[in-house]
């Protein structure tokens, strides 16, 4: 997995540790993305842990009409790659159409693929002409083989660079169920396979407008994940998650996030 050395090669790091994705869910103003990437980049130096910083510079696919999406694609990114330069990490944000995909990658390293447009060819396609890491979140409604199709389209764009998220499956209306299989399927498409223990702890489609979540189990998302081989976890955080403009219902408490992340360097220890 060449990519995530050249995606790395600036931090120190254990290369037998997972690697950690994490902010918060969108970008909401410059102070909140400064201080969740200084705490963050502080504890993974600390435990070794290879980091990328994530937000979303606008949120597409919204529950309600009235729900916050971003403060402008083009300022967002630009507070994106000062996080980058800033804190010398690689930083991604999930892009939406095959329009947006050159627009985001002059400034950012990872192009991320929402689950629910991961069978959308020119959004693939496009992603992958960039030359860019492009992190394909599997859908909902997908098994973890199905995904070989998201990597050969890549790989047919001349785009080697890849990963896949695991971030659960649908089951009924408002809930979703994560299936632990689909990590080791995964790895076998020959592509480092995060989990993202945030959303895949959704409770989606509520009548309110308002996505629910349980975040009381991020631990035990992750746990499992870096038991069953996850090479990387996807985790939201905000210092307080009650005030969140996106997805405060399943963020994990900043303050929580340095001792879930000491637990889970010493599980990987023992199943490395």
């Amino acid at each position: 997995m060449k990519h995530l050395k050249t995606l790395f090669q600036g931090q120190q790091y254990n290369p037998d540790n997972f690697f950690l994705i994490a902010g918060p869910c969108v970008i909401e103003e410059e102070e909140l993305l400064m201080q969740v990437a200084e705490k963050v980049s502080g504890i993974c130096k600390r435990l070794e842990i290879p980091y990328i910083f994530k937000a979303s510079y606008r949120k597409a696919n919204r529950t309600s009409i009235h729900s916050f999406t971003g403060i402008g694609d083009v300022e967002g990114l630009e507070l994106l790659q000062k996080i980058g330069k800033t804190f010398n990490v690689p930083v991604t944000s999930d892009i939406h159409s095959a329009a947006e995909a050159a627009m985001a990658a002059a400034y950012v390293d990872v192009l991320q693929i929402p689950a629910f447009l991961c069978r959308q060819t020119d959004i693939l396609l496009a992603a992958a002409e960039t030359g860019k890491v492009v992190n394909v979140k599997k859908g909902q409604f997908l098994s973890g083989e199905a995904m070989k199709f998201a990597v050969e389209k890549i790989k047919g764009a001349g785009n080697d660079n890849i990963m896949l998220t695991e971030r659960g499956t649908t089951f009924g209306y408002q809930d979703l169920v994560v299936d632990y299989r689909n990590i080791p399927i995964m790895r076998e498409l020959g592509q480092p396979v995060v989990m993202d223990c945030t959303h895949s702890l959704q409770q989606p489609n509520q009548t309110s407008g308002v996505t629910g979540g349980n975040p009381k189990l991020i631990g035990t998302i992750a746990k499992a994940a870096i038991a069953t081989g996850a090479d990387g976890l996807f985790i939201e955080t905000h210092p307080d998650p009650a005030c969140a403009k996106s997805d405060g219902a399943n963020m994990l408490r900043l303050d929580l996030l340095e001792e879930l992340l000491e637990q889970l360097v010493a599980i990987r220890k023992v199943v490395k």
